[in-house]
Parts: structure tokens; C-alpha cells; sequence
């Protein structure tokens, strides 16, 4: 068996650069292939839990990362229809004491800019754009990626980090399509209204929701925008249409109301994930973040458990590990029961979330009997004090449907 002296990482997300950044901190040469023309991170706002900020701290980033993002003071649950306010998490000294690291809030593409800042820093990492990868192979020394353009490259061990639809997972592990949700999603990251909080605000209702946060220094603010359409198959042209999100939102409050009109309703996401699945290392090579593990966007994790895939991964090839294949599945042994368990409850917290009637009624009954420092519901995602994580109820299929 070789040391794990050389890595290729198939993906410049941001998964697949923190991992670059991770192995190479601790003495890897990584070649980091990317499809698209240029290392470039498309979408709007995300958020980073404090789990994802030790990891930040972890790999020098944090100091880049704060150039442009906003620590917000509190996440706050509000009735979408009135406005009023059900819970809220204070977010302040005490709440990064805990966790050790604070709630950030940043643009996707300012993320990605402050890894790839930090990654082309240490000197051991290559990106190179245009590349999509067509097969990967291996032998008992070595792992090779072919790309299209005929290129091949080899490393001591392959990462496949190249998400939803991954080349690598798709060439290693045989499984289903990805399952589709019938909640849309509309963006409008634009101009901050003046008397706007630094929080991070989820207006709530029957099968709807609308997600506020500032984000590049809090001159944008960013809104996420989702309601279940069932007037067609998602993705369709018939399904989720502008006039429907009209429609289902016409009983909101009038801040719901007037941020209809900041969104870009010309373009349509549609949500996407997998049912857990182990077998994501295969000898040399292995899978990372959503090419592994994607799941829904109700906890704000898909980022953040992509950087601790980086991190753990990284551990396991780190100081010359002399046996790839058995590092390799040491990283999914220490993973994969954290990871499922955050995939299963993201989906179980996007059903409270879009509850109606006694439903509801019983939620918001619930919350608000918590104290602002109570962070019981959150432990088990931000601590590090291994407290297991919330069992969604056996008679659930969660996967059942869409």
C-alpha cells in the first residue's frame, strides 16, 4: 500500500475545496478537477450552524469568511399569517460560548472565494477547470480519473465531491434517482429594507414559508420562498407557477406580501435528496457532501456537514496513512451515522415546520414555553458533547413521500 501523499478531488464546490483545503493543511499534494469553465458557486444565501464554524476555525477560513458575512443575533419563528412571533434563539456571546463558534450567514459564492483563497495559500493545491470526469478507475496502488477531454489524472485516493449528480457516485455506487419535493423554491436575494434585524427570521404555515436573513455584510437581504404544489409533477412547466404562489400566499401578512414582489419568479428550484445510504468508500475512492449524502435545506446543513466530511476525511488520510482503503472507510464508519441522522431529521423538520391547524396549534404551544437560551432542540446538530440525535417517531415514513 502507498501513503496517502496525493489526492484528486473531483468537484471545486464548496464541499469538494474545504476538502482540498483540509488535506492539504496536513501535508497532502490535492488536485482539484472541475467541470464547469470556472470555479464559480451559483445561488444566494447560506447558513452556517456553529458546527460548520469550528470547521471554519479548523481550516484557517474564518478570518476571510467574516470579510463578508453577518453574525446574526437571534433566529426568530413568526406566523405567517399574523406576523407574530413564536420563538426565538438568542444568538450572542453565550450562545458562541457554548458552541464555540458563532451562526454565520453568508453568500454561497463569498464562501467558496474565502476557501478557494485559503486553499491556492498553501501551496499544495491544484484547480483545474474544464474537466468532467467520464470513469475512475483502480488498482491496489492507485486511483485514476479519465476525463472527457481524454486527460487522465491519478492520485492515492479519489473524493468524489461533485454533488447532487455525481460522476463519481453514479461510476461506484448503483442506487435510485434522486427523490424530487413537491415544495418550489423561489429566491430574491436584493437591497436591504432599512430598520431590517441582523436575524435570521422563518415565517411559517400550512404547506408554506418564507426564509429572511442579510447576508455580504448586510447590504443584501437574502429571502427563500417555498410552498407544496401538487398541480403537477415538480419540475414541469404546469407545476408551482407564479400564480399559484400568488394563490397560497394570499392570506399572509403584509411583510409575506410585499416580498413576493423582491422574488425572481422566473426561475423555478426544485428541491432534491436521497434516502440514506451507506457504501460511499470503495477502496480508494470515496464520495463527500451531497454527492453522498444530499438532503433537504430545513436545518441549513448541507454545507455544514459537507466541511465535517472535509475535516474527518482528512484525519483519516492524514500522517501518511499507509492503508488508503481502510482510512477511506474508517472516514464513512465515523460519518455516515451522523450524517443519516441529519438527513432524516432535516425532512422530519420540514414537516413541522409547514404545519397547519391543531398541528400548529400544538407547535407553537410547544415553543413557546422555551426559554431564549434553551438550545435543547439544537444540541445534538451544534454541540460536541456526542447527545444522540432526535429519533424521527417509527410509524413515520419519512420517505414515503416527496
Amino acid at each position: 500500500m502507498t501513503a496517502a501523499d496525493k489526492i484528486v478531488v473531483v468537484g471545486g464546490g464548496i464541499g469538494g475545496v474545504s476538502a482540498a483545503v483540509a488535506l492539504a493543511k496536513r501535508g497532502m499534494e490535492v488536485t482539484v478537477l472541475e467541470r464547469a469553465p470556472e470555479i464559480k458557486e451559483i445561488g444566494a444565501g447560506l447558513q452556517l450552524g456553529p458546527n460548520a464554524g469550528r470547521v471554519l476555525q479548523d481550516l484557517g477560513v474564518m478570518d476571510a469568511v467574516l470579510r463578508t458575512a453577518v453574525l446574526p443575533h437571534r433566529f426568530v419563528l413568526r406566523d405567517i399569517y399574523t406576523g407574530n412571533e413564536i420563538y426565538q434563539a438568542t444568538m450572542g456571546k453565550e450562545f458562541v460560548q457554548r458552541y464555540g463558534a458563532p451562526y454565520t450567514v453568508i453568500h454561497r459564492a463569498d464562501l467558496l472565494d474565502a476557501l478557494l483563497e485559503v486553499a491556492l495559500a498553501t501551496g499544495n493545491v491544484e484547480v483545474v477547470t474544464g474537466k468532467e470526469v467520464v470513469a475512475v478507475e483502480q488498482t491496489n496502488t492507485a486511483a485514476h480519473v479519465q476525463c472527457a477531454d481524454g486527460s487522465t489524472y491519478r492520485g492515492d485516493a479519489v473524493i468524489g465531491a461533485d454533488g447532487l449528480r455525481s460522476a463519481v457516485r453514479r461510476l461506484t455506487l448503483d442506487d435510485s434517482e434522486p427523490i424530487r419535493s413537491e415544495y418550489v423554491i423561489y429566491r430574491g436575494p436584493g437591497p436591504r429594507p432599512e430598520g431590517t434585524e441582523d436575524a435570521v427570521m422563518l415565517f411559517a404555515g400550512d404547506e408554506i414559508h418564507l426564509m429572511q436573513y442579510p447576508v455580504q455584510g448586510g447590504e443584501l437581504l437574502n429571502r427563500v420562498l417555498s410552498f407544496r404544489s401538487r398541480t403537477a409533477a415538480p419540475g414541469s412547466e404546469e407545476w408551482a407557477t407564479r400564480e399559484e404562489l400568488f394563490e397560497r400566499f394570499a392570506n399572509t401578512c403584509d411583510h409575506i406580501k410585499e416580498s413576493l414582489h423582491t422574488l425572481d419568479l422566473e426561475t423555478r428550484w426544485v428541491q432534491f435528496d436521497r434516502k440514506p445510504m451507506a457504501g460511499w468508500s470503495d477502496g480508494r475512492i470515496t464520495l463527500l457532501g451531497d454527492a453522498a449524502h444530499p438532503m433537504r435545506q430545513y436545518l441549513a446543513q448541507g454545507a455544514g456537514q459537507a466541511m465535517e466530511d472535509a475535516v474527518v476525511l482528512a484525519d483519516a488520510l492524514g500522517n501518511g496513512a499507509a492503508d488508503v482503503p481502510a482510512a477511506l472507510a474508517k472516514y464513512e464508519e465515523i460519518r455516515y451515522p451522523r450524517t443519516n441522522a441529519v438527513q432524516e431529521n432535516t425532512r422530519f423538520f420540514g414537516e413541522m415546520v409547514h404545519l397547519g391547524g391543531a398541528g400548529a396549534i400544538l407547535r407553537d404551544a410547544y415553543l413557546g414555553t422555551l426559554a431564549d437560551n434553551d438550545y435543547s432542540l439544537a444540541q445534538w446538530l451544534y454541540g460536541t458533547d456526542g447527545v444522540a440525535p432526535p429519533r424521527v417517531p417509527g410509524h413515520m415514513d419519512i420517505y414515503s413521500k416527496s
